[in-house]
């Protein structure tokens, strides 16, 4: 006997699960329903299978072949218009001649005894027999009155409460005698239980019931269909799980990796190759499907969760179902009932509400309360760059797909032949994505010089050397291992201009992006000389008068980062009596996190006091900031590392100007004026720094993050260049930095955030300058709000985040803390 398996059906009241994909195509328990259905037709003897199809035919068709990994021969029939149940059936008659055949919908999920229902059939002589099931509520179904032999008496399609005569439906499983076939006309749409039925038990015709006592369930529904899951997996419903129970109700897929300290609470199920990290919470009737991603301290409780789905750290899942490609991003909120499609990316600390729709492609802003439905609305991202260029978690929004997009929208800015230097740190997966880089640029005329791995001061410097255009260099995201920056670079070295970026992205979005002919591709070439020419330029530029008559001996502490490929070689060129530590390439810590950089401070704070040295110096791991730990081995703050570095350039310089962000302490100010030196305050954007010490009379840049700008050498920030000058001058000085430190005013300056949802941000900000009427305000960035006794505080919106930033500085900690209170209450209050 042969099978028709009916899978044309567009699965409407599941979008948007079925906006891209046809409904068969659903997984329960990380296969699809027809799969489900077809293992079952394999199971009772139906190898041959002749299927329709019509909505996005082609996905089933590639998905199932030929059906010879079931065991099974499979042919298809396509529908080029709806031809209904019946019609479809009879478009594959020419497949069915000459034998009893079974129809089963591809779209419903049952165990049912199809043998006994084909003896059922025989016994009685039926020309067609429907597979009945009773169910609680038969509305959404028809209902069929059998008398006690199983001959159908009556139908009623989908009837109201008042015309509910029975819990006895149709399940859509029909075994019939070919000659059916003769009461459907050809090309027209008909429909089994509507028209050819009927018209058959008004006849007389032999039309059978059997009432099944296995499992039936019509997925049509988001409730349907999580509860098939949970069915399947509680054991209700006999079908193959692929996988291992690892314990009662616990099923992992080949591949999957489980951290031992993740809780998982079954039944529940793990598809192959995902990851499940320590700390993590699965519950209950939570499917994950292939190759997802669940970190740490996630919450996920009836969850289904398809393939290739990213789950951020605190992100909390309650009844939800979340489609393939899509990522859940760092504290993301998904409420019961809610279904996200495919492709989408809900932003870090969104909440999306109970029973919302999102459909597919869409991205839902950090930050963002979602009451309403995401169907039409195609939400990008609010800028392609972040304060630290364009970042993301490695392989999840930052692939070497898109890192080849954005190369290549970079090269379309330039001109043909241009020369361009990529760089990296240490890490493998910056090392894998220079070379998607190097790839899209010399494949769009632009010719690379390429630094390797290499500090990001230097790739600053020699991309600043002339003939050279711009560059791209790769580093870990700092104090998150899991991510990656890519940092573009315009001609001088610096991080592109806000235009620039804007006409990058503008390439970007419209993937309007230039290719090479054949003759043009360019060329690839590694610069031989680059860290010396640095080097002698460094010594060239900075003051190292009086180091060797000063017998200094400094620690140094290179992170085991690039720093360690020049620091060596020029710290033999200084003067200074120098130990190193973590002088090597470390691939496994490529980054600075905050347990790496308190094990490493402390340990360099033992050596410096051990060794009696006159101070330490820790760089991170691309050599662009520094931290300093005194004579004694206390560290010095990085608030206070500025002011002393400041003191001291000030000191000896006696004139000119700094760059300072408006977010640095007052006290600055107070140090700079008492050696003739002014203050110019700027942004907090790093580009707005650099900016800043392109003056002529600009002597010194600092961000107050362990970045220095050193304008005798450079423009741009570089913490190798800071150590060289801090070396010069505390030679000169003749006073250790504790001295130096002590004779600075105590600094009063406390700072808060306070979460914002990008949709309040505005009218925080209009709420915060209403707020300050009669105080005078400074709006170089955000709100700077200042009393008449010079205390201040500022309120500044998150240029990447869904928060607002708080500072407040006074003469003493209650004072500051008093402001900031009053501040952020002014914001939360906007915020309602």
């Amino acid at each position: 006997m042969k099978a028709v398996v009916m899978a044309g059906g567009e699965g409407t009241r599941l979008r948007p699960m079925t906006a891209n994909q046809p409904k068969p195509l659903l997984p329960v328990v990380n296969r699809p329903i027809m799969e489900h259905v077809l293992r079952l037709l394999k199971r009772h003897g139906f190898d041959d299978t002749v299927v329709t199809v019509q909505f996005l035919a082609t996905l089933i068709r590639n998905y199932f072949g030929d059906g010879e990994e079931l065991g099974m021969n499979l042919r298809y029939v396509a529908e080029e218009v709806p031809l209904g149940t019946a019609g479809s059936v009879k478009n594959a008659e020419e497949h069915l001649r000459g034998e009893p055949f079974i129809v089963i919908s591809g779209d419903a999920l049952t165990d049912i005894d199809l043998t006994d229902m084909v003896r059922f059939h025989r016994e009685n002589g039926a020309m067609v027999t429907i597979g009945l099931k009773r169910v609680a509520n038969p509305l959404e179904f028809g209902i069929i009155i059998v008398d006690d032999d199983g001959r159908i008496q009556r139908f009623l399609e989908k009837p109201t409460w008042g015309q509910v005569f029975s819990d006895t439906v149709n399940t859509g499983i029909y075994i019939m005698e070919p000659e059916v076939l003769d009461h459907v006309a050809a090309g027209e749409n008909v429909d089994w239980s509507s028209d050819v039925f009927p018209k058959l038990l008004k006849d007389g015709a032999p039309l059978y019931g059997y009432i099944a006592e296995g499992y039936w369930e019509d997925v049509g529904t988001h409730e349907s269909y999580l509860s098939a899951q949970a069915d399947v997996l509680s054991g209700k419903v006999d079908v193959e799980i692929d996988g291992f129970e690892v314990s009662p109700g616990i099923w992992v897929a080949e591949g999957a990796e489980v951290d031992p300290d993740a809780v998982l609470k079954g039944p529940l199920y793990i598809g192959d190759y995902a990851k499940v990290e320590a700390g993590a919470e699965l519950r209950e009737f939570t499917v994950l499907g292939s190759n997802v991603v669940v970190r740490s301290e996630a919450f996920l409780h009836r969850a289904v969760v398809h393939d290739n789905v990213y789950v951020g750290t605190r992100t909390n899942l309650r009844g939800c179902v979340v489609g393939k490609n899509t990522d859940i991003m760092a504290g993301a909120r998904v409420e019961e009932g809610t279904v996200v499609g495919e492709e989408c990316v809900i932003e870090a600390e969104a909440y999306l509400a109970n029973n919302i729709k999102v459909y597919p492609f869409k991205t839902i802003e950090a930050g963002a309360v979602v009451n309403t439905n995401v169907i039409w609305e195609s939400k990008g991202q609010r800028s392609l760059f972040g304060p630290r260029g364009v970042s993301g978690l490695i392989n999840v929004e930052i692939t070497p797909e898109l890192v080849v997009r954005l190369a290549s929208a970079y090269a379309t800015t330039l001109k043909k032949g241009a020369v361009v230097t990529a760089s990296r740190d240490v890490s493998r997966a910056a090392r894998t994505l220079k070379r998607a880089v190097v790839s899209a640029l010399t494949a769009a005329a632009i010719n690379v010089q390429d630094l390797e791995a290499a500090p990001l001061p230097l790739a600053r410097f020699h991309t600043s050397q002339s003939g050279i255009s711009g560059g791209i260099a790769l580093r870990t995201t700092p104090g998150d291992p899991q991510s990656v920056d890519l940092v573009f670079l315009d001609s001088s070295g610096a991080d592109l201009s806000p235009a620039a970026q804007r006409k990058l992205e503008r390439v970007f979005s419209r993937q309007e992006y230039r290719r090479a002919f054949p003759g043009e591709i360019a060329e690839l070439s590694f610069p031989s000389r680059s860290i010396e020419a640095y080097t002698q330029e460094l010594l060239r530029s900075i003051d190292l008068s009086g180091v060797d008559e000063a017998n200094l001996k400094v620690v140094v502490d290179c992170a085991g980062g690039t720093g360690s490929l020049i620091l060596p070689a020029l710290l033999s060129r200084i003067g200074a009596e120098v130990l190193t530590v973590n002088n090597r390439l470390d691939e496994a810590s490529p980054t600075d996190t905050l347990a790496k950089q308190t094990r490493d401070l402390q340990r360099l704070g033992e050596l410096v006091a051990s060794a009696r040295a006159d101070f330490g110096v820790r760089f991170d791991p691309v050599a662009e900031r520094l931290q300093l730990v005194d004579g004694s081995g206390e560290l010095v703050d990085n608030e206070r590392a500025l002011l002393v570095v400041l003191d001291l350039v000030a000191a000896e310089r006696k004139g000119g100007r700094v760059a300072l962000p408006v977010t640095t302490t007052r006290v600055a100010e107070q140090v700079a004026n008492f050696h003739g030196v002014q203050v110019q305050w700027t942004p907090t954007a790093t580009d707005e720094l650099t900016k800043a010490a392109l003056a002529e009379d600009i002597i010194f840049a600092a961000d107050g993050r362990g970045g220095f700008i050193l304008p005798e050498f450079s423009r741009t920030s570089d913490g190798i260049a800071a150590f060289v000058r801090l070396i010069g001058l505390v030679a000169r000085t003749k006073m250790s930095l504790s001295q130096i430190d002590q004779r600075i005013p105590q600094a009063h300056l406390l700072r808060r955030s306070v979460p914002t949802p990008w949709a309040v941000k505005g009218s925080v900000m209009r709420e915060v300058v209403e707020a300050a009427a009669g105080r005078e305000i400074d709006t170089t960035d955000g709100v700077r709000v200042i009393e008449p006794d010079g205390s201040w505080a500022l309120v500044l919106p998150d240029t990447a985040e869904a928060v607002t930033h708080l500072w407040a500085e006074g003469p003493d900690d209650d004072t500051a803390q008093r402001l900031l209170e009053e501040w952020a209450a002014v914001v939360e209050r906007a915020e309602g």
